[in-house]
């Protein structure tokens, strides 16, 4: 075997490895279709997951289109579902189930069942031209997704063909991606499943709000690391674990009763204090912490309401069982709300995607407020309710946020 074999080989059991550790779908599949581009070395991908009979679109990268961006900005792009057929390239191969390589995508022989279609391209001034794609199985040959690299580059930057020379890598690591796929899909199905409960108790707790607050979590905090020159393998650790401990952010509400869960008005004030004790309940779910994901998900169901300023709650209370912590209570024996950095950093940033996901969205006692109403709110308190880090780090990734809102209204 050539050297040059052995270090690709290398390579790529270290990035199935790194895949195979992310438990997160969305991050997963962000990861795949990153480390996929970075050994195939192509300028451009996408990554489809096979959902109710269809392939949803689920992310893509594009290095010509970041170029374009200004320093610290984003790609926003909108999702969407294809058929699984032969027309489109994607489709065909989620039905063949075998890989392809398109030498030029504008010129695809006739002959062929599936087309290119240009219309992107022009309207974003792109030019696709090599592509391989990919089908991700499971064990027994189930296709649960596609991934569609775009443009090969060359050492001299020049957008080549994928080589059929490839075949045992691209199935090397279509294989790997599958099964890290698989495993996040069961993970992710168990906290919708937790989530499930609490939504049963309060309507408000749907998939599509944990997975909106979860989403803005991840912004926040990727913008605020970025800027405070945090590692990159740090960022990548904390954004898994961090997404899916903020989805928990209020499981604890199948602990409270449905007469104040579901009144179809504003709580009373011992009504408002009983709803204070959801924060409690979800951290005693998580009291005998076996993994990083168990101690982010009792730290953010417990420390999601304080506030910046000191007036929030639970405070300090042993999470154990909810009650004061010695030396930390007030002349009437309650516990002293937290404030500042004595928030954990994961409360302070799902403080501000709570409330930001609750304002712009209805409720049985409100309608959605209109976005500069919430922005407004959210700015007035920097320094109160929120860490103004934070809501620094808020604003500066607002457009991902408002896409994420999209993707899962």
């Amino acid at each position: 075997m050539k050297r040059s074999e052995q270090d690709k080989l290398k390579s790529l059991i270290l990035l199935s490895n790194e895949i195979s550790e992310v438990k997160d779908l969305d991050i997963l599949m962000d990861r795949i279709l990153s480390s996929a581009r970075e050994f195939f070395n192509c300028d451009a991908g996408s990554i489809y997951i096979k959902q109710n009979g269809k392939l949803l679109f689920s992310y893509t990268q594009n290095d010509t289109f970041s170029s374009r961006l200004k320093p610290g900005e984003k790609l926003i792009y909108s999702t969407f579902t294809i058929p699984i057929n032969h027309q489109s390239i994607a489709g065909h191969v989620a039905c063949t189930g075998e890989f392809l390589i398109i030498k030029d995508a504008y010129f695809i022989p006739k002959t062929r069942p599936y087309h290119f279609d240009r219309s992107f391209d022009q309207s974003a001034h792109y030019r696709t031209q090599s592509m391989l794609t990919v089908p991700l199985k499971t064990s027994i040959g189930k296709v649960i997704g596609v991934l569609q690299l775009i443009n090969a580059i060359d050492e001299k930057k020049n957008t080549v063909s994928f080589r059929k020379d490839m075949e045992p890598y691209v199935l090397y690591f279509a294989n790997n991606a599958a099964a890290a796929l698989e495993r996040a899909q069961l993970t992710r199905a168990i906290l919708l499943r937790m989530i499930k409960m609490a939504e049963l108790r309060d309507p408000k707790e749907t998939g599509n709000h944990v997975n909106r607050v979860a989403g803005y979590s991840i912004e926040i905090y990727e913008a605020w690391a970025n800027k405070n020159s945090v590692s990159q393998t740090i960022m990548d650790k904390t954004k898994d674990t961090l997404r899916m401990a903020a989805m928990l952010h209020d499981v604890g509400k199948v602990a409270i009763s449905d007469l104040i869960l579901k009144k179809p008005a504003r709580f009373t004030e011992e009504e408002y204090n009983i709803m204070k004790q959801h924060t409690v309940f979800g951290a005693m779910l998580f009291q005998d912490p076996s993994s990083d994901l168990d101690n982010a998900a009792r730290e953010v169901a417990l420390n999601h309401h304080e506030r910046f300023d000191g007036k929030g709650y639970p405070g300090y209370v042993n999470p154990m069982n909810g009650e004061p912590i010695p030396d930390k209570t007030d002349e009437n024996g309650d516990p002293i709300p937290k404030k500042g950095t004595e928030i954990p950093i994961f409360g302070r940033i799902v403080a501000i995607s709570d409330v930001y996901d609750a304002l712009s969205s209805s409720r049985v006692y409100k309608e959605a407020w209109d976005e500069d109403r919430v922005l407004a709110i959210i700015r007035e308190e920097s320094g109160k309710q929120f860490d103004p880090e934070f809501v620094e780090a808020f604003f500066s990734c607002l457009p991902s946020i408002k896409s994420l809102a999209e993707r899962y209204s």
